[in-house]
């Protein structure tokens, strides 16, 4: 077995039927065996009972959302008067050092966590748009995982890459995302020792923010190779795929192409990684 494992994760799974689908099918005929589930998604129940018996092996995430939808729980602060999330990161930056917004986040989260237990066994928690890797908000994040026994937790560090012929990809979008791995790996330094002193497993490295709306097979092996290590480590891959019953292209339909891509699977294994499902670690 290789020491460098690899982990291709699905985010926004039970959002809708299209990212239920993806999982399911990159499950069953590709190499997907992880993925992060929104226990406030519109599609919760189906992922849980229609999805999830068909793939055994899959890795569960809770998708921590204080972002989009509907929250779980009553808010002062987090939500308008028809209990939506209204808040944007920025703002929890600014406010998660408040201890009446900490209390409300972990009221959330832990009926957020609690749901998704009752369902299913869970062996990994993240966010929706990384919220958790605020450090005031991550500290909180892991204490809930102990809490829990939840023993893996997503750090954001990612290198720096550039992958060749995909400058028509260059845009302004492009250069936010570099702003976002600037901050996201400054976080991540204290956030790692952060789960360490929770006892917690966490990521080496990350591959996906860089490159949010323009992931394909092509980025992800160009993120691998930008890691230099022969050393054990984690990489974790984060991607939002849709697999749509009208055949729409977009960038959802991208990244679940990379999910049964064989000619990525092989190279990834030529590289030296174990592809494989977070509960298994």
């Amino acid at each position: 077995m290789s020491n460098k494992k690899f982990i291709l994760n699905a985010d926004d799974f039970g959002m809708n039927q299209d990212f239920n689908r993806a999982v399911l099918e990159g499950y069953n005929f590709g190499f997907l065996r992880n993925a992060s589930i929104c226990a406030n998604g519109e599609a919760f129940e189906s992922a849980i009972n229609e999805i999830l018996p068909e793939c055994q092996d899959l890795g569960l995430a809770v998708h921590l959302n204080v972002i989009e939808g509907k929250a779980l729980t009553h808010s002062e602060y987090l939500t308008d008067n028809n209990g939506k999330f209204k808040r944007g990161y920025l703002w929890f930056m600014l406010n998660c050092r408040r201890k009446e917004v900490l209390k409300e986040i972990e009221r959330e989260f832990r009926a957020q966590i609690e749901k998704v237990q009752k369902a299913a066994k869970v062996s990994h928690i993240d966010s929706h748009v990384h919220v958790h890797a605020i450090p005031e908000i991550f500290k909180l994040t892991a204490r809930l995982a102990r809490e829990y026994n939840i023993p893996y937790i997503r750090t954001q560090g990612e290198e720096f890459y550039v992958v060749p012929g995909a400058k028509k990809n260059y845009t302004p979008a492009f250069f936010i995302n570099i702003l976002k791995i600037l901050l996201l790996n400054l976080f991540t330094k204290k956030n790692k020792k952060t789960a360490a002193e929770f006892g917690l497993k966490t990521n080496d490295y990350l591959i996906g923010v860089g490159y949010t709306g323009m992931m394909n097979s092509k980025t992800v092996e160009h993120g691998l190779k930008a890691i230099e290590a022969d050393k054990e480590i984690i990489t974790e891959c984060l991607i939002h795929p849709c697999k749509y019953k009208n055949q729409k292209s977009d960038s959802h339909s991208a990244e679940f192409e990379i999910t049964t891509d064989n000619m990525l699977k092989d190279t990834i294994y030529r590289m030296g990684y174990e592809i494989i499902s977070i509960k298994n670690l």
